[in-house]
């Protein structure tokens, strides 16, 4: 089971990390967590996200690669070493899992292809969204591979849009409304 996308600056790593969790706690083995960057909505619902503090700021963009480290540490046993008032506090999600889920980085652009090369971290490129650049962010992806203590080698996912139909022109008339969204 997985998510189709957490868009990480839109939630905060803690919750994140106790949703997927729980989740995993749950179903073992069975869970995996997209994360991306990108705001992945519309000012409006970001807004309301964010309990009207206002859409996804520059801070939590740019934060990004610190959020997800926090989501990876708090799901392990250990947790991640929170600075309070002067001393390190641990925090860790709850319910510990036994083990963790698969975690991916989503990404449409070269950022998290690099990103998820340098942690190790297997990487989905949103091919869907304009179709240019799979390539690129792919090799960019492998060449930057790191192995990680979770993974050996690079692993990718590639999503696209795929309508099947009896004929072409029920096919293009079942994926005019998509067509239609993107272009509004």
């Amino acid at each position: 089971v997985g998510s189709g996308g957490v868009m990480l600056p839109n939630h905060a790593p803690l919750v994140v990390a106790e949703q997927f969790a729980l989740l995993e706690a749950a179903f073992p083995g069975r869970i995996d967590l997209g994360i991306g960057r990108a705001p992945g909505t519309d000012p409006v619902t970001s807004f309301a996200l964010r309990h009207g503090a206002g859409g996804v700021t520059d801070e939590a963009v740019s934060r990004f690669p610190e959020y997800v480290d926090n989501v990876l540490a708090m799901m392990e046993p250990a947790g991640v070493g929170l600075p309070v008032a002067g001393r390190v506090h641990a925090l860790r999600a709850t319910p510990a899992a036994a083990s963790v889920p698969a975690i991916w980085l989503l990404g449409s652009s070269d950022y998290s292809a690099r990103l998820a090369g340098e942690k190790g971290l297997p990487y989905v490129f949103a091919h869907h969204f304009s179709g240019s650049g799979t390539a690129e962010a792919l090799e960019l992806y492998r060449s930057s591979f790191r192995p990680s203590p979770g993974l050996a080698e690079p692993r990718t996912f590639l999503t696209v849009n795929a309508v099947v139909a009896s004929t072409r022109e029920e096919a293009e008339l079942l994926a005019l409304p998509q067509l239609l969204a993107m272009v509004a």
